[in-house]
């Protein structure tokens, strides 16, 4: 009788021990994109403007966004203690550094965005079909 050959377990990598996976985690959110995306596109942005630039995200998510860019050192926040207060947000060196690369994988999505839904339909009408 023929055994399969035994694979060694995958190894599980601790977030903290793999600085790929750290990015991925660190981007995987929509309005975090969407932020680094709009504020790649100016200089200094303040808190209405991008309120206005992401339509449909709250006060809420856009201040916990912002916080968590600021922690994680892609964007600065001036605040320049006057009132009505002005706050401006901008893009780091560090982030700055992180531009291209996103760059490229929005370039990566308009050039395959058609082939992506085709895929999507394909997938959906084949599950529908089953489904039946």
């Amino acid at each position: 009788m023929l055994k399969a050959p035994v694979k060694p377990p995958l190894e599980v990598m601790e977030i903290e021990a793999c600085p790929s996976r750290m990015v991925m985690e660190m981007l995987a959110d929509k309005w975090k994109l969407m932020v680094f995306h709009s504020l790649r596109q100016r200089d200094v942005m303040r808190n209405g403007e991008l309120m206005r630039a992401l339509n449909g995200v709250s006060q809420k998510m856009l201040t916990q966004t912002l916080r968590a860019l600021e922690r994680d050192g892609l964007i600065y926040r001036k605040d320049y203690q006057e009132v009505p207060p002005r706050v401006e947000y901008g893009l780091t060196e560090l982030g700055l550094s992180l531009s291209e690369p996103i760059l490229q994988i929005s370039d990566w999505g308009q050039m395959n965005m058609d082939a992506v839904k085709e895929a999507r339909k394909t997938y959906d009408h084949a599950e529908s079909v089953l489904a039946d």
